[in-house]
């Protein structure tokens, strides 16, 4: 059962996170995450070994350490929907996405591998939500002391990348 033909309202997330969120289309999410997937597999294939070391600007990310931020943060992002979804009230704390793109150091990892992660946190995003109910999908829960929704942030992960995805293509590509 798809219920989440409908983008969140404003009460259900941060207004920070609006950015995100307006850019992804009118209809169920599960079905965008799952276009999306295949658009990015298809991008990522056609990059060759420069374009995935390019940075367009010094101390900027090449596109191997956007695409390790984007996976990253749909990691968090999931984990934290799994929380709400199940109704954790557990505050969930911020991350803060320099430090983890340090610490993870995208730069050395070979881009196959950069893929490999990406498709598997997908499909992982993918089987978390497939069976959510209407209740888990409106669920609420607290993150970086602001109520969100789960809905809002399967939007988030969608809308984030899709954000990255309009740099890459802007100043990258």
């Amino acid at each position: 059962m798809e219920i989440t033909a409908k983008q969140p309202d404003e009460k259900q997330y941060p207004a920070h996170f609006g950015q995100y969120i307006q850019l992804v289309e009118e209809g169920p999410i599960r079905e965008r995450l799952i276009i999306q997937l295949e658009e990015t597999k298809a991008k990522l294939e056609a990059l060759n070994a420069h374009q995935w070391e390019h940075r367009y600007a010094p101390g900027k990310w090449t596109i191997k350490e956007v695409i390790g931020h984007i996976i990253d943060t749909e990691q968090i992002m999931c984990y934290r929907m799994l929380c709400i979804a199940r109704g954790d009230q557990t505050s969930l704390p911020p991350f803060d996405e320099n430090d983890y793109a340090n610490f993870a150091d995208y730069s050395r990892w070979e881009a196959a591998d950069i893929m490999d992660q990406y498709v598997t946190v997908r499909r992982y995003t993918l089987g978390l939500i497939k069976h959510f109910t209407e209740t888990e999908w409106k669920r609420m829960g607290v993150v970086s002391q602001h109520p969100i929704s789960s809905l809002a942030l399967a939007y988030i992960i969608a809308g984030h990348e899709l954000h990255h995805w309009n740099i890459m293509n802007e100043r990258y590509l």
